[in-house]
């Protein structure tokens, strides 16, 4: 399993955009990804993250070896973000 993070401040004027980007593109995931999450930061309120959970590195290279830009991608760009910060964690343990 793997979760990767996608990163980006986003002016609060913006953040309807992004917020209806996210919930527009949840029609679109792809088959490879298990959940996603929207969230943003206590400490500093422009912060936000799409948290997704893969099922495994080979689903998430396969999806981003696909020609189509990422949809987190997309929904960062609605809002005015144009380089979101990608992190990919390999998951050593978890519990349900």
């Amino acid at each position: 399993m793997v979760i990767t993070t996608l990163e980006a401040h986003i002016e609060p004027d913006m953040v309807p955009a992004l917020l209806a980007a996210y919930q527009n593109g949840l029609s679109h995931l792809p088959p490879q990804m298990i959940q996603t999450f929207l969230a943003h930061s206590s400490a500093d309120k422009t912060l936000w993250r799409i948290v997704s959970v893969w099922k495994s590195r080979e689903a998430l290279e396969e999806m981003r070896h696909s020609r189509e830009t990422p949809e987190g991608i997309l929904m960062f760009r609605a809002a005015g973000a144009e380089d979101p910060q990608l992190s990919i964690f390999e998951v050593a343990a978890h519990a349900p």
